[in-house]
């Protein structure tokens, strides 16, 4: 396969390796993925995030393999693993069913290559187009809050809620991004702020909890985040708290808007109540670890309820920020997103 790079995303040398978020923002650690446990050892660990990323790591991983020589069987039972890697995020799924079209194709081989290539390419402009469309919803002078990572880092483009953010800025319409610290694994405070840093976007870093405090003074104009999954009846899956901004913003009478390409959406799932969520590990909430060593500060035997997503309902939100432009809640009662 051809040299290929991303923010987070690179082919070299006939192998797939990815920039470890994990290790970010303090170092830049590329990780190399020869196979299928390893790739989903790095979805699970999150070193490798971000629903449209997934999707096309996953992708180009089959087609690595491919052209190694794996046989059509393994390959086939390759995506089916990959498949059930990340169940929440849905371009995962969707971009594997195109990769499972190409695998059925008499010349194989070439088919999963161009197919993995097309989905980098298609992504990058779905980006572009998202961020074009938001700009149409952000007013001059905006101060904006974003939850979790949306940038360049879970996307092979600008990113989803993060790229228009970006764009705004650089039209002179932004002049602050709250940016939440977003659990699990801070990623806000870890992924977006690094991102926004590099980017020259002014930004102050807050607790997740410090949101309504800000509505409450007035100093957030809108909110904006991504999602890993859009149902037939526009409730969105994200990050866990994105339901808590959307209340708080309700309570509060501001724009909330959900940005993501259209291979976030769902039809075939009826609602928010059909999305399966994640559970991760108690460590995450017992305590914090990493290459400094850990720490515990729960007692031992804590019990932990740790959800990686939140379901928003559409009632809840604004405006659904697609590559195909600003979709409307009337839009979305009238059943836009329903097959």
């Amino acid at each position: 396969m051809q040299t290929l790079s991303t923010t987070s995303l690179q082919i070299r040398d006939n192998q797939l390796w990815i920039l470890d978020q994990q290790a970010l923002p303090q170092e830049k650690v590329w990780c190399p993925t020869p196979d299928v446990a390893t790739l989903v050892d790095h979805i699970k660990t999150l070193r490798v995030r971000g629903a449209p990323l997934i999707g096309l790591s996953a992708s180009l991983l089959l087609a690595l393999l491919a052209e190694q020589g794996m046989a059509k069987p393994a390959l086939a039972e390759a995506l089916e693993v990959l498949r059930a890697s990340r169940p929440t995020a849905v371009n995962l799924m969707n971009n594997l069913d195109r990769m499972k079209v190409a695998l059925a194709q008499p010349d194989h081989i070439d088919a999963l290559v161009q197919e993995a290539l097309r989905l980098i390419a298609e992504d990058k402009t779905l980006c572009d187009n998202i961020a074009e469309a938001g700009l149409s919803v952000v007013k001059p002078g905006s101060r904006l809050l974003t939850h979790c990572n949306t940038g360049g880092l879970a996307t092979a483009g600008v990113g989803t809620a993060l790229g228009v953010i970006a764009r705004a800025h650089q039209q002179g319409r932004v002049t602050q991004v709250w940016v939440d610290e977003t659990r699990p694994l801070l990623q806000g405070g870890r992924l977006t702020a690094w991102e926004l840093g590099e980017l020259g976007v002014p930004y102050q870093l807050i607790t997740d909890s410090m949101a309504a405090s800000l509505m409450a003074q007035g100093q957030v104009d809108a909110i904006w985040v991504g999602a890993d999954r859009i149902a037939a009846n526009g409730d969105v899956a994200n990050k866990i708290g994105t339901y808590s901004l959307a209340v708080l913003a309700h309570y509060h009478q501001i724009p909330f808007y959900v940005a993501a390409p259209h291979t976030t959406l769902d039809a075939l799932c009826p609602n928010g109540a059909a999305i399966p969520i994640e559970q991760r590990a108690a460590e995450e909430v017992t305590g914090v670890a990493g290459s400094f060593g850990s720490v515990q500060w729960a007692p031992e035997n804590a019990r932990v309820y740790n959800p990686a997503f939140d379901v928003t309902p559409a009632a809840l939100i604004s405006g659904w920020v697609l590559d195909t432009g600003v979709v409307t809640p009337e839009q979305v009662a009238a059943g836009i997103f329903q097959p």
